[in-house]
């Protein structure tokens, strides 16, 4: 069947996923091929200190994000979308929404850029003996209660941003248990929040004066494949303001950006891996057993099945690099020279595999936030080097490519090398790897294993939550998910491996010690640039 009657009889599965940067959505068809894109740019703003976006605004962003979309599909395949086999809701993970019994919005919205929930998320890994992140939605609701927050007493409900957006599109309070595991620890024996926790966290916030129910608050968690509602009059309304879409579309759990990236790169079974590089950066490895103790620079997540998975989180990823390009931009411009953007990207990142496998002694910290893996609560961007080094647009441009992954190698480096995870196959995917095999190579150097980058790495995370709702509504008959990704999807699709080369490998572990070494250089610069 053509794509054309394929999205005229509604056998195709959309996914949007909002981004920290964009606003993504795919279609596809049950077998995972692209048959229209659209997107919309937002940007996330720092307000009397706290990292947010509007909500308003992530509601615009939907409707645009949807209405590029549709003439995408208008213009290649010249019909109007009128429903979908599936759809599905993705976002970044983690964070804190708010609302009341009415659904009233009682406070900012906390991205997981925040780190201003040190004392909850310390004295929750302590009652618990699991590490809870700065960013978890626990330990933002715990902060708000140990602040004294005003609000707290009217919480009737805490979400996500993917959990409230789905919400808002089908009156079903859920959440798949991938973003779940953002919010609460979970029990991936019972496919839910861990129950033990649960009544230890009760009892801890009743101490305060807090009452609060956490399963009566928090979304109900859902696994890959389950029923999570339909698609109201309301919410077809607010996704297109066109209102040719019908209601009563099956919508798929909703899921975080983890759990979509492993989703895009089949990175769901033991001993797989994938990283995600964009503005923030994570690595995951889906783990064959439970790590033998508790690290605070390890995430204990889950995949979209709930099987256990370890997380190297970095809050800070792309965002310096991305500057100093521009500023790239800006000279080009000085000299009288139109530079493409991408062009430029590609172009620099290219020129930095001629540098120094150590970046020839050039030191840089990318932290325009808070970084949790080197325990660091403010960011500030800094470039360091000394007399000695080499300074060369070769080995900058090097320094900022490896301090990209410079905090998620530490937490790899735990995984890997003190507790022995295997790891057969490392995916690579996001916005870093555009560029053909650069960070393919740099990431091989990393990890020190083989490296592989699919063509459909630049779809991203809204592809994986695309995937999850075509598995929804015609996958589960091939199997677990994971069967559906390997029979349906991902035949044909692998990428070329790119092996480490010994020298960056080497090259790498030298800068990784510098970056180490380095860090009080950075505490320091958070104390002293304070206007």
């Amino acid at each position: 069947m053509n794509a054309k009657d394929l999205i005229l009889q509604g056998r195709t599965a959309l996914g949007i996923e909002f981004g920290s940067t964009r606003i993504k959505g795919v279609l596809i068809d049950y077998d995972g091929h692209v048959l229209a894109t659209g997107a919309h740019e937002w940007e996330n703003s720092l307000v009397d200190g706290v990292w947010t976006y509007d909500l308003a605004d992530a509601e615009k962003g939907l409707r645009a994000c949807y209405a590029a979309l549709r003439r995408d599909v208008e213009e290649q395949h010249g019909v109007t979308p009128k429903t979908f086999g599936a759809l599905g809701i993705s976002a970044m993970m983690h964070g804190y929404i708010a609302l009341d019994k009415d659904d009233k919005q009682l406070a900012r919205f906390q991205t997981w850029r925040n780190t201003n929930t040190t004392a909850a998320a310390d004295e929750l890994t302590e009652l618990f003996q699991f590490n809870i992140p700065l960013r978890w939605s626990v330990a933002h609701l715990y902060q708000r209660m140990l602040d004294g927050e005003a609000h707290v007493k009217d919480v009737a409900s805490v979400f996500t941003l993917a959990a409230w957006m789905h919400y808002r599109l089908t009156g079903r309070k859920v959440i798949g248990i991938g973003d779940a595991a953002g919010m609460f620890p979970i029990d991936s024996n019972a496919l839910d929040y861990d129950e033990g926790m649960v009544r230890k966290f009760e009892a801890l916030i009743a101490k305060h004066g807090h009452p609060l129910k956490l399963r009566e608050v928090f979304p109900k968690v859902l696994v890959a494949g389950e029923d999570a509602g339909t698609l109201t009059a309301e919410g077809a309304a607010l996704l297109d303001e066109g209102g040719d879409l019908q209601p009563g579309v099956p919508l798929c759990p909703p899921e975080g950006d983890a759990g979509t990236g492993m989703t895009a790169t089949n990175s769901v079974a033991p001993r797989t891996g994938n990283l995600s590089a964009g503005t923030s950066n994570f690595a995951m490895i889906v783990l064959e057993k439970q790590l033998s103790k508790l690290y605070r620079e390890i995430d204990m997540v889950t995949t979209p099945t709930g099987f256990p998975c370890a997380m190297a989180h970095a809050n800070n990823g792309t965002s310096d690099l991305n500057a100093w390009v521009g500023l790239f931009e800006e000279f080009c411009g000085l000299m009288g020279l139109k530079a493409d953007k991408g062009e430029l990207f590609g172009k620099l990142y290219t020129h930095a595999l001629t540098g120094a496998p150590d970046c020839g002694g050039l030191l840089a910290y990318g932290y325009y936030s808070g970084e949790n893996i080197t325990f660091i609560n403010e960011g500030r961007p800094l470039f360091a080097r000394t007399p000695d080094s080499h300074l060369t647009l070769a080995n900058f441009m090097r320094a900022h490519l490896y301090t990209s992954l410079g905090a998620v190698k530490l937490g790899m480096d735990i995984l890997l090398k003190d507790e022995g995870v295997k790891l057969d196959r490392m995916m690579g995917h996001g916005g870093l790897f555009k560029t053909p095999r650069v960070m393919q190579k740099i990431l091989a150097a990393a990890v020190n294993a083989p490296v592989s980058v699919l063509a459909t790495a630049s779809e991203g995370g809204a592809w994986g939550i695309a995937l999850l709702a075509a598995y929804l509504v015609d996958g589960k008959s091939s199997g677990k998910l994971e069967e559906y990704l390997d029979k349906r999807v991902f035949t044909g699709l692998e990428g070329e491996a790119v092996e480490p080369d010994p020298a960056d490998v080497a090259g790498f572990e030298t800068f990784t010690r510098r970056y180490v070494a380095g860090l009080p250089v950075e505490k320091s610069a958070v104390a002293a640039l304070d206007w």
